[in-house]
């Protein structure tokens, strides 16, 4: 009788630390799903005028890495509409 009262308390414990293992993996999976791989870049963005160059730099804030790439290749696609060639722009 002790002995079935023993395996029985075991399989309740491994029971529950399969639930709690089950939550757990559910809550980290969760965790990571919902949080965003957001942070602050800078774009340098360097003009050649002459013989000689302008570096100019923007925030971009709260962005992913591909949206912040896209966003210092507009800087980049915006200067060269009004110095065609003459800027190159990178994080």
């Amino acid at each position: 009788m002790a002995w079935f009262s023993l395996i029985n308390l075991m399989n309740k414990n491994e029971k529950t630390m399969k639930t709690t293992k089950i939550i757990s993996a559910i809550a980290l999976l969760g965790l990571v799903t919902f949080t965003s791989c957001k942070k602050n870049y800078t774009c340098t963005c360097t003009t050649v005028v002459g013989t000689g160059s302008v570096n100019e730099t923007h925030s971009i804030d709260n962005a992913t890495l591909p949206d912040a790439k896209n966003t210092c290749n507009n800087y980049q696609d915006q200067a060269n509409n009004t110095l065609p060639g003459g800027t190159t722009c990178h994080l």
